[in-house]
Formats: C-alpha cells, structure tokens, sequence
C-alpha cells in the first residue's frame, strides 16, 4: 500500500477500549462470579462481564495505555484460559444461510422424485384403464407429500415476495411464488374434481431446479468472500507494545496508534502496518503478494498488517492499525467488487423489474385469449399457469451477477482487487493500454545506490524529506538514509506538487527534493541514462543518480499485450535519456517523456475523441488524474494512497503479468456474460410462443425455465479462466 510512514503522528487516546476474550475452561456457573470478583482488583479496569452461554468475556479499560498482563495473569491464577474473540457474525450468517438453502433443496428433491414416482404410476395407467379410486389415492399421495414439502422448500421465494409485495416492488420471486401456489392450487382442485392429471410434480420440479441455481450462485459467491475470508485468520488481535522505558506489555491490536512501537517476536504475525526501526528477519508475504518466497527485511523497511515474521524479533513504528491496514482496505475491496453491480447487472436488474408485471399480464391475457377461443375455464387455467411459470426471468437476473462473482473471484486469487463491478466490461473494451514508467514498469535497482555525494548533514535531511514523498526514487532515497543514519522522522509542513518533488522550510532553510527542473536545474542540459532525483537544499543542488530495473516479467507481458493487438505506450515525467532505453528494452515504439500531469490527463482525452478506450497503469500521485480520466486504470498495491483511490483496480505483487490476465479474464467474462444474455433470450423466444399456443403443460414449463437458469449458472463457471484477445 502507500508509504504509510509518512502519516506517522504521535496521538494520544483517551476513549474507554473494549477487549472481547473466550475463557476456555469454564463447567459451572459459578465461574462468572469468581473470575468477575477477581478482575475488579485490577486497576483502570471498568467493565467486565462473562457471558456463561457463549464464554465471553467483555472487557473495558479507561485509556488505550492498559497494560492486559495483570487480566491475563489473573485467569491463569484461577486456571483459566482467555484467547481473544474473533467477531465471524457475518461468516456465521452465510455459513446459516448455504445450510437452510442446502436443506430447503434436499426437501424439494427428495419430494419430487417421490411424487414423481407417482405420477409415473398415473401415466402408465391412464393409458392401461386406471381405476378412478386409484388415480385419486395416488393424487391424494402426491398432495401429501407436495405441499408441506413446497412449503418448506417454497420459502426462499415466498419470504423474498411477501417482502416485495409490502415495499411495492416487483421481482421475479413474485412470479415464481404465484405460478407455484396456482400450481399447487389447481392440483387440488383437480384431484377432488377426480381428474386425470395434476401438477403437484410441476410446482416441485420448479422448486428443485430453481433451488439448484440459487444455491450455485450462493456458493460461488461464498467461494469468492471464503477467499477473502480467508485473511481474517492474518489478523491479530494482540500486540506487544514497548514503552518508552524499555517494558513490554500486550495489548489489543485496535489500541495501538500511529508512532508506538510494538515487538514482533519470530514466528509471530505483525499486528499493523509500520516501518522496522530495529531488527532483520524474514517475512511472509504470501497472501499480499502471491509468493510463496519469504522476503528479507531489515531497519526501514516497511511491513503490513498480517505478515508472518519468520527468523528474527523486529521492532515496528506502527503507521497504520485497525480499518486503516492494507489487510482491511484489500477486505473492503474485495467486499464491494462482489456486491457492486456492473453495467450488465443493472440492466438485468431494471428488466427484471420491468418483466415481472409484463409475466403476469401476459398470463392473464392469454387465460382471456383461450377463453375467448372456446376453451374451458379449467384449460384456460392450466395454460395460463405454464405461460406464467415459463416466462419468468430467472435465467435473465442470473446471467450476469454469476459471471461478476466468478471473475471477482479469479482475479483475487490472482493477486487483483476490483474495487467496482463494471471493471469487468470496461477491461474488455480497452484498445490501447498506456504505462507509467518509475514505479510501473521499472523499480528502483536492489543493489546500493550511489548517494555519496551527500554530507552526512544533507542525507539526514534528503531522508526525512523523503518520508513524505511517494516517488520510488524518493523511497530508494529515504531508504538508504535509514539505513546510514538510522530511524528518521518526517518533517513537518512538507508540501508535494504532482510531478515535481516535495518542498519544506526546515530550521529556516529552504529543502527541495524531486526532479531536477523543480530543484532549479535545467533538464536539457542534463546527459545520461539514469534517472535523476535532486536535492537542494538553500539553493545548493545536488544531483543523485538511481539505476532503474525493469519488473521482472515486463518484457514478457508487454510482448503479449501487443501480440494480441493491444496498442502499447508509455507516458513518463522522466528524462528521455531514462525513458527511451526502456522502452527500446520493451519493444514500445510510442513513448513520451517529460511530460507533466496535466499533460497525461490531455494525451488520454485526445484518445478518447479518437474512439480509443485507454487502460492507464501508473502508481504516483503524478498519475492520480490521468488514472481518474481514463476509461479504466489499474495501480500497484505500492502506489500512493491517492492513486489508489483513483484506481478501478489494484494488483499485487512486483511482477506485470496481471495486467494481460486481468484483461483475458475480464475478455472471457464479457463473452460469457452475452453468452448467457443470448441463452436467456432464445429460451423466451422459443419457449414463451409454445407456452401460449397451449403447447406446455406446467411440469415442461417449470423443467424448461428451471433449467435455463441453471445452464446460465454452469456457463458461469467457463469465465473462470480467460483467454488473450484475438489479434
């Protein structure tokens, strides 16, 4: 995420904090006056209930500086064990939900395939001179077991209607309970009027198959939330807090603030984002970045929320806690790529809207229409309830918010956040695909970088400067300066200009660090291949050439991008010198250097009145507008926290590869989605004609419609892996 070391500010907090624990242990109730009688001793703490039922424990304390040692060691006296409690409300709900849906299925299955066993037997012997006394016991039999069974497994659509009806909406569950009920109702009547047939099966069979493609989709939205899911077990509820006088005390990780320092022991998870200020390890960084390889860190390095410290104790300056981590921020994207709607989803939507009364009226008007042409009101009845069963536009709602899940979910798993729902269509119309360069496609070089020129004086300076820049030559800087001079602090009042550096007044004397032309040198009369970061400082500059590395899988995935036919440019603030052998290196032909913000955002607009939709790729907050203006944009985890917000979507991790499987998942996505578009609209054009020609009877109409959501469902699953655009 961006350099959260620039936030860094020491506060104070004074609000009461709450700790929730389950004490292990416990077999009687009187354990809740013992443990509470023995925590009142304890000083600062105001609060504390046990709840026997669930073994909670919930505690306050006056200020954020408690020390939870005393509470702990108390519950080991009286020999209990306090864990901290996880809030999985949510993941409770949905595990809930899958398991009444799962039920509500099994019922509606096992009942249809017994009624239609019995339905078989009045079939066969309708053409064999069935008895009536027999007919009317296997009806009786069939109504038996269909109507409490429809009653149970019918609730998903009845709840989800009786609420539409109350709030004056209308949706397609509406159409579904009434076709089911009419089904149902119409059976009965039949069987008492002793008639050859009923439709107990169909209403059934409508319930089973609809139930078969509500629990697909629940399910493949649950894989994708179970993934992300998956990184509350990265959380840490407890941290070790080192006080200014050198002690240790735990306390909750949510009462940590920017600027404390907290000690993470090896093999222990970091419990907030923050700079190393002491210590050399190892981390994992598998669920951020996708490697599986640990990465050796060291003093002024930065760490996040939920990384694995492998070899060595660390000493944190905390920068970030709680909502604020990239672990939560990645939560939270994840969260609203799955619940957002895409521009296919809203379409669904507001046709489905529209379609539920037009399936009504058109049942009603071809009940009117039988009954003008002769039949009876019992045929006209029976038709009407097919075409009101057929014509509902289950397939519809459904074929575009099952492929938005799937891909969602495929690129989480490919390191790639969405943080909107029409990424999907957006990605897929993209022609030209335009790349920053510093941060984007080069990263500052690993091995040391030659700052010698600066004084000892001007390097602990230039490195606090750096604190507050977002440039990936200013951090090469910053980084270096920590590791010669050890933890430094940001300077106050530092002002950033978009593509220029950063600026201050410091001790009465003016500090510039950025590009050389903002520093006061000119640029044209500068030479060299290097990219160039400047330091003044009173008017005296000096300039600090950084070796650039392209990102590892650059070359490979800007030769696949243009071998399916993308157009590929690169846009830099950088000097031509820097600029030009990378783009000789990636085989690019268009690229521009030194070029401003205002500049980028103007190149985009001009590609947009051309009818070209651009995909811009940048990390700094030089970047920020043109990602804002363009069609759809992408940024580095890495970037600046005001890029990322410009964003539509963010991807992890040092390599590029994720830029040409972003674009084939959300390709084949679009595909699948038309796909299922197309299938949902050949089915009413074909099945609605012969529904109301009287050519359906309800047990066709409810297979046909029930299964033109499931197909949808299935084809779903095809947009999980993509494929490269045709050239």
């Amino acid at each position: 995420m961006a350099e959260h070391a620039s936030k860094i500010a020491h506060t104070t907090a004074s609000a009461p904090v709450q700790l929730e624990l389950v004490v292990e242990g416990i077999a009687s109730a009187q354990a809740i006056g013992q443990i509470e009688q023995a925590l009142v001793g304890i000083p600062d703490l105001v609060y504390a209930r046990l709840n026997m039922t669930t073994r909670r424990l919930t505690i306050q304390w006056a200020h954020a500086g408690y020390n939870a040692a005393p509470l702990f060691a108390v519950l080991e006296q009286l020999g209990y064990r306090a864990v901290p409690f996880t809030n999985n409300q949510a993941e409770q709900e949905e595990s809930a939900r899958t398991k009444w849906l799962l039920r509500c299925l099994a019922v509606a299955g096992f009942a249809t395939m017994n009624v239609m066993l019995l339905s078989v037997s009045v079939w066969s012997g309708n053409m064999t001179e069935i008895s009536t006394e027999t007919r009317d016991l296997f009806h009786w039999l069939s109504a038996l077991i269909a109507l409490p069974a429809a009653g149970f497994a019918g609730q998903p659509f009845f709840f989800n209607a009786i609420r539409a009806i109350r709030s004056g909406e209308m949706v397609m569950d509406v159409p579904i309970s009434v076709g089911v009920l009419l089904a149902l109702g119409m059976s009965v009547y039949e069987t008492a009027h002793h008639a050859e047939h009923a439709y107990f099966d169909s209403a059934l069979m409508l319930l089973f198959f609809l139930l078969l493609g509500r629990v697909l989709d629940h399910v493949m939205r649950l894989k994708t939330r179970a993934t992300a899911a998956n990184l509350a077990a990265f959380r840490v509820p407890m941290a070790s807090r080192l006080a200014l006088d050198g002690s240790v005390s735990d306390v909750p990780a949510d009462a940590l603030v920017p600027g404390e320092v907290i000690v993470v022991a090896a093999g222990q998870r970091i419990a907030a984002d923050g700079l190393i200020i002491k210590g050399h390890s190892a981390v994992d960084e598998s669920f951020l970045t996708g490697e599986t390889d640990r990465r050796p860190v060291r003093d002024g390095d930065q760490v996040f929320a939920g990384m694995l410290n492998g070899t060595g104790q660390l000493h944190v300056q905390v920068a970030a806690v709680g909502r604020q981590t990239l672990l939560s921020e990645i939560e939270t994207l994840i969260d609203h790529a799955v619940t957002s709607k895409s521009r296919y989803v809203q379409v669904a939507d507001r046709v489905a809207r529209v379609y539920a009364p037009i399936v009504h009226v058109t049942a009603a008007l071809t009940a009117i229409g039988w009954l003008f042409a002769g039949a009876s009101l019992h045929d006209a009845t029976i038709i009407a309830i097919a075409v009101l069963i057929i014509t509902c536009p289950c397939a519809l709602a459904l074929a575009a918010p099952t492929v938005q899940v799937v891909v969602a979910g495929a690129l989480f798993r490919k390191g790639v956040l969405m943080r909107s729902g029409d990424v999907i269509e957006r990605m897929a119309d993209v022609d030209v695909i335009v790349f920053d360069k510093t941060g984007t496609l080069t990263l500052p070089a690993t091995s040391q970088p030659d700052f010698s020129k600066l004084s000892e004086s001007d390097l602990r300076l230039a490195g606090r400067l750096a604190q507050s820049s977002h440039h990936p030559l200013a951090r090469a800087l910053g980084d270096y300066a920590r590791q010669q001079c050890g933890p430094l602090l940001a300077l106050d009042d530092v002002q950033e200009l978009y593509g220029q550096g950063v600026c201050t007044k410091f001790e009465g004397e003016d500090l510039r660090l950025g590009s050389p032309d903002f520093c006061g040198l000119d640029d044209k009369a500068l030479s060299g291949g290097q990219s160039l970061i400047a330091f003044a400082r009173n008017g005296t500059v000096t300039l600090l050439p950084v070796e650039q590395i392209l990102r590892r899988d650059a070359v490979g995935t800007i030769r696949q991008l243009q071998a399916a036919s993308y157009r590929v440019m690169v846009l830099s603030g950088d000097r031509a010198e820097a600029v030009e052998p990378v783009a000789r290196a990636l085989g690019i032909a268009e690229w521009q250097a030194g070029i401003k913000p205002a500049e980028k955002l103007a190149c985009l607009n001009r590609m947009k009145a051309q009818g070209l939709t651009v995909l811009m790729i940048g990390d700094g907050v030089n970047d920020a507008p043109a990602l804002a203006g363009a069609a759809v944009s992408m940024s580095p985890t890495t970037g600046a926290d005001v890029t990322q917000a410009a964003a539509d979507a963010l991807f992890m991790g040092e390599g590029l590869g994720v830029v040409a499987q972003t674009l084939a998942l959300c390709h084949k996505g679009r595909a699948v989605m038309r796909e299922n578009f197309l299938l949902a609209l050949v089915y009413n054009m074909v099945a609605v004609p012969l529904a109301i020609a009287g050519w359906v009877t309800p047990l066709i109409a409810a297979a046909a419609m029930s299964g033109s959501s499931v197909l949808v469902s299935l084809n779903a699953l095809r947009a999980k892996s993509g494929n490269r655009r045709s050239g």
